[in-house]
């Protein structure tokens, strides 16, 4: 008997017993709490994981298996040139309309594929903080300047926080770098034209799926036509998926023209585009994994692979921020187990201590696209400080507690606590400059 071993199980069996034993049933704040929790896994059920994670685990298995590891490191590896790298990956946000987990699958698969750990963590980072859409709104409720320092702020964290990974973890890095300089120069399977035709395709369907209303007072121009219209244009992007299924991976036609159909009958016969998107996923999963070509049902096994190591994390992460910050979305506002008025009174002013603060609550809450500039907007008009508005701006889109519970399962624990911790002090830093100038 390992004596060790078995106290950690007898550890665990007494911190689960006492939990269960004094569980305060009674509590309103508790039971608020726990309604906060259901209500935010309820939602992010609902609207994140089949119209942005299953997407996006499709794209990740993409990068993982029709793009090759050369490719990568091309532009994210050591014979890249870093300010092709970092550029690359700092502005990758103004394309990925995505939030702090949709970024995860593809983080993780160019990770593996032999990306740099800086320009990787660029790419993580900068994925969910330069969403164009959210910089427009971001200016057009809160201010002109609160929409240009996000947008500076993003860019610039995003290089120097990569910048300054790598240069923590060189010594890892040297090794990578050696290894990948003696890494021959693989062709292509095919043409890489085709390759990014297919890529993009997947791309412009994840982001016009979930594209966000402009604002509720925008009821014209072209953001607000774009949104009015998305489900037609990501209808014109999956007929060119069609397109690219059959003509560059070679499937069999009859069979995707069958799944086609079916997924368009799914989607007349329901108002919902849940269920049409659901058809299309598993449609294109058996069509795959039935193929005579071992690269597509590689595919499709490979967006399994990131399915099975994200989604897990995710669901925990989503349950405790729940719990511990509440649901806010849309006009839903549960606090969780720290009441929000808590949060609120401890944000105001420009201390260093308030934009610590929010730079920790943006840190682990969990943040949709788009909706921290509503949140935001209630929080400044309850008092909040325009420093701790940016600092919890430029920390929030890009960590979450999810968030952070997946980059540790690829990357380990020690550049994760690192990453975090860079992206606090560099929010608060930023928000006690932009609060004293403004």
């Amino acid at each position: 008997m390992e004596l060790k071993k078995e106290l950690k199980i007898l550890g665990w069996i007494i911190a689960i017993f006492l939990v269960a034993f004094f569980l305060p049933l009674d509590s309103s704040r508790f039971q608020e709490a726990i309604m906060a929790t259901l209500d935010l896994t309820k939602w992010y059920a609902r609207e994140h994981v089949v119209l942005c994670l299953l997407p996006a685990f499709f794209i990740a298995g993409v990068i993982a298996v029709f793009i090759s590891q050369g490719a990568v490191m091309k532009y994210f590896g050591a014979k890249a040139k870093k300010w092709v790298a970092y550029t690359v990956a700092s502005v990758s946000g103004t394309i990925l309309a995505v939030c702090s987990c949709t970024i995860l699958p593809l983080f993780s698969s160019i990770h593996k594929r032999g990306a740099g750990l800086g320009p990787a963590i660029a790419f993580l980072y900068s994925g969910p903080a330069i969403n164009i859409l959210a910089i427009i709104l971001t200016a057009r409720i809160l201010g002109i300047e609160m929409g240009i320092a996000r947008i500076i702020g993003a860019v610039t964290f995003a290089v120097i926080i990569g910048s300054i990974m790598s240069f923590i973890y060189r010594k890892e890095e040297k090794a990578k770098k050696e290894e990948q300089m003696n890494f021959p120069d693989m062709p292509e399977e095919r043409p890489m034209w085709q390759t990014a035709f297919h890529f993009f395709t997947l791309v412009l369907i994840l982001v016009f799926a979930n594209w966000g209303k402009p604002g509720d007072d925008v009821t014209s121009g072209g953001w607000y036509w774009l949104w009015a219209n998305k489900w037609y244009i990501t209808s014109f992007f999956s007929i060119l998926l069609l397109f690219s299924l059959i003509f560059i991976l070679k499937l069999p036609w009859k069979k995707v023209l069958v799944g086609a159909v079916i997924t368009a009958a799914a989607a007349f016969t329901t108002t919902s585009p849940l269920v049409p998107m659901v058809v299309g996923i598993a449609a294109l999963s058996l069509i795959t994994l039935t193929d005579k070509q071992d690269v597509n049902r590689e595919w499709t096994l490979s967006t399994w692979d990131f399915a099975k190591q994200i989604m897990p994390l995710l669901a925990l992460g989503v349950v405790v921020a729940g719990f511990l910050l509440g649901s806010t979305h849309d006009d839903t506002a549960i606090a969780g187990i720290i009441p929000n008025q808590w949060i609120s009174s401890l944000v105001g002013g420009n201390s260093l201590f308030s934009n610590f603060f929010a730079s920790i609550v943006g840190a682990f809450m969990y943040f949709a696209t788009l909706t921290e500039v509503p949140i935001l907007q209630g929080l400044m008009a309850a008092g909040m400080g325009k420093g701790p508005a940016l600092a919890l701006l430029l920390a929030g889109p890009s960590l979450s507690l999810p968030n952070m519970l997946v980059i540790r399962g690829v990357m380990g624990t020690r550049k994760t606590i690192t990453y975090v911790a860079l992206v606090v002090v560099m929010a608060t830093i930023s928000g006690l400059i932009f609060g004293a100038l403004f």
